[in-house]
């Protein structure tokens, strides 16, 4: 949770941007490793606060969730419009700096404008200042100043450029500050100057102005807040009442804010025109020509999954060789773990539960998921960082409003391919709750890089034996293509069954920024992928692994007459597992697998050799062989593959289920929804395999 504190020595610096500005580089470069992040009091909504000093001056940088507007229409709106107005924990922000992007600067200042309606303590920053030279984009820094009434700095902050007038003009924008006055339709500046005076005099410390258009607007969650602020409610007193009752012969609610953001709209596209030259009017004209291919009716889908087999086919191809070294690696020093063990004289029971249960069953997620991750995860950033993944939503966001889910849907799903848990936390850029839910609990179609190992190797076995390596690589990741495929269309059926039973609504609108295409920053990728999405998987993974492993170890060498309680198990499950096309062994390993997908398959192969340890079959013929002698078939391969891909979620994932929704209820949804679905699409293509088997 992100506190400000009460704290005189510093000065608070709100930092507030559309998405896809810099925002988060502008941050990162004041602020140096001085950060600490959390969620704000209440929210699910990320955040972040960090440290920087000048000129003997020390400031406290608050990053606010990015937006479009301060309408309020998402808990990312609320969040930056209530810092803005109220501040946290009554400490007001010192001044706003509004992050704009240079290269689009027209649709940034709408927000720069809502901002300045609250506050007149506002630096306008424009990132990306070298991309809009490079597209020939001259902006008037001075006029535009001298327009907003505020100061105006430039930056490129991936280079560090500007940020030290960036910092100056916080240290000296009281000196520079007569903000622009947004001039309205005759019937609602009548309405505010009716209202006005009696809200100055209740409301001393905020905008009377701004405020009296929120209570125009009858903005209830906002009105909410400012009760909240207030101590009291401010709509109850008689004089507020009387005046509200007035101004609603003078103006229509329902259609108050469009008329507000058009206002807004037009007043920025009139300084823009003023301050702006464009030397070539095609500037953009490469990103329009690139877009018209890739999201197009006929192109944009068959592209994504091109784009899609190609990363699947990179990660297959370069993590065998770094797992394999990390493997031997973890495993030699295994054994040099049971020398020590040895040496201290170490009960034997003790000695194999600690290192071939808890240590070898880490040991296998960290060997199996680690190369992948690394590679798959910075794959997918470049995509992100190079402006595809927004267009990735655009080509899906007609499937899903047929689905009564929101296109951003599509974008969790991008997200749930490296870790579900990482898409859960995804979802909350869905603004509509019913919609968050929906993309929430269909967030496990999506296979996690925890099920691709399974994945690989069964394909590997049953479908590309005997081919050359390539071919493998090219087989395996075009069969990965097809599971990930049905996992998307599962996930718009399952949305479509939800938005039509427990979650019943129409799809929101939304808006749906094309950012330019931009150069990736290959090094910053790297970093952010691997410390920001790689590490912090593998570490949930293995939180969860080691006491996986501990049970595991446990219920396969305690023996109740000569049958360890594994064996009892699995021979228990098994009737159920053969009407769906496994066995009781596979089942249990699915349900032993609960903490970590990678698990899976290893416990699978423990039991078939009745050991007491999980194993690693190096050799994917003799793992082959040893599956063939158990009962298996193609159509087994098969089914195990169908029910990892729609099997109930793993225990990170229901986790942060339950953290981000605060339900027990969707917790358990989320959990029964896909099992269900498992097991029935498992028990209808096994039924039809017999069928056919007996004509």
């Amino acid at each position: 949770m992100i506190n400000i504190e009460n704290n005189n020595k510093y000065k608070i610096i709100a930092l507030a941007g559309n998405p896809n500005v810099g925002k988060s580089t502008v941050f990162n470069e004041l602020t140096g490793l001085n950060q600490h992040t959390g969620n704000w009091p209440g929210k699910t909504v990320a955040s972040a606060k960090g440290y920087y000093t000048f000129n003997d001056e020390k400031y406290i940088l608050v990053d606010i969730p990015g937006t479009y507007s301060l309408m309020a229409h998402s808990s990312e709106e609320e969040i930056a419009r209530n810092f803005i107005c109220f501040g946290e924990n009554n400490i007001d922000a010192n001044c706003v700096v509004v992050v704009c992007d240079g290269t689009c600067l027209e649709r940034n200042l709408n927000l720069v404008l809502q901002t300045l309606e609250i506050t007149s303590n506002v630096v306008v920053c424009i990132n990306l200042i070298d991309e809009a030279k490079k597209k020939k984009i001259e902006i008037d820094t001075d006029k535009l100043e001298k327009y907003l009434g505020v100061p105006v700095v430039t930056t490129t902050a991936t280079k560090g450029i500007g940020l030290n007038d960036l910092k100056e003009a916080i240290y000296g924008f009281k000196n520079k500050k007569n903000p622009i006055k947004i001039q309205y339709s005759k019937p609602i500046e009548i309405a505010i100057s009716t209202l006005e005076p009696i809200i100055k005099n209740k409301c001393k410390n905020l905008n009377s102005r701004w405020l009296c258009l929120r209570l125009l607007e009858n903005n209830e969650d906002f009105i909410k807040d400012l009760d909240k602020y207030l101590g009291y409610s401010i709509c109850e007193d008689e004089n507020v009442k009387i005046a509200l009752k007035e101004c609603k012969t003078l103006i229509n609610e329902n259609n108050l804010e469009d008329l507000l953001v058009l206002s807004l709209i037009n007043k920025a596209e009139n300084i823009c025109n003023k301050c702006i030259s464009f030397k070539n009017p095609n500037y953009n004209s490469f990103d329009r020509k690139i877009d018209k291919i890739i999201t197009s009716k006929l192109t944009g889908i068959p592209i994504m999954l091109l784009l899609l087999a190609f990363i699947l086919w990179v990660t297959i191809t370069l993590s065998n060789y770094p797992s394999s070294m990390l493997s031997k690696l973890l495993f030699f020093i295994q054994d040099q773990l049971l020398i020590f063990m040895n040496f201290i004289k170490a009960p034997y029971w003790l000695s194999n539960l600690l290192v071939l249960g808890v240590y070898r069953v880490v040991a296998w997620v960290v060997s199996v998921m680690l190369p992948p991750m690394a590679i798959f995860f910075p794959l997918f950033t470049l995509l992100e960082d190079f402006g595809y993944l927004p267009r990735v939503a655009f080509n899906l966001d007609n499937s899903f409003k047929k689905c009564c889910a929101c296109g951003k849907q599509a974008l969790t799903m991008c997200m749930g391919f490296g870790c579900n848990a990482v898409g859960v936390i995804g979802c909350r850029i869905i603004d509509s709750e019913r919609e968050r839910l929906i993309a929430i609990i269909t967030n496990n179609f999506v296979p996690c890089n925890g099920r691709f190992p399974g994945f690989i190797a069964l394909t590997a076995m049953f479908l590309v034996i005997g081919y050359s390596s390539p071919i493998q690589s090219l087989i395996s990741a075009f069969s990965l293509t097809i599971i990930i495929l049905l996992g998307i269309l599962m996930t718009f059926l399952v949305s479509k069954i939800l938005s039509k039973t427990i979650l019943k609504g129409i799809p929101s609108s939304f808006t749906l920024e094309l950012p330019p295409y931009r150069k990736p920053q290959i090094g910053k990728v790297i970093i952010r992928s691997i410390f920001d999405r790689t590490l912090f998987v593998l570490g949930r993974a293995i939180a969860v692994a080691a006491p996986a492993g501990l049970i595991i170890w446990l219920m396969a060498n305690i023996k109740i007459q000569d049958m360890s309680i594994l064996i009892y198990f699995t021979r228990f499950l098994d009737p159920f597992a053969k009407l769906i096309g496994l066995d009781g062994v596979i089942l249990a390993a699915f349900i032993l697998g609960f903490p970590a997908n990678e698990i899976v398959f290893p416990i699978i192969i423990m039991t078939y050799l009745s050991k007491g340890t999980i194993l690693e079959m190096d050799n994917l013929l003799n793992l082959k062989q040893l599956l063939l002698s158990n009962g298996w078939t193609i159509f087994t391969a098969i089914n195990v593959m169908l029910f990892s891909l729609f099997h109930w979620p793993c225990s990170t994932t229901c986790l942060t289920i339950k953290k981000e929704t605060r339900s027990l209820k969707w917790t358990l949804i989320s959990f029964i929804t896909p099992t269900i679905t498992g097991v029935i699409v498992c028990f209808i293509f096994n039924t039809i395999v017999k069928l056919i088997s007996a004509i």
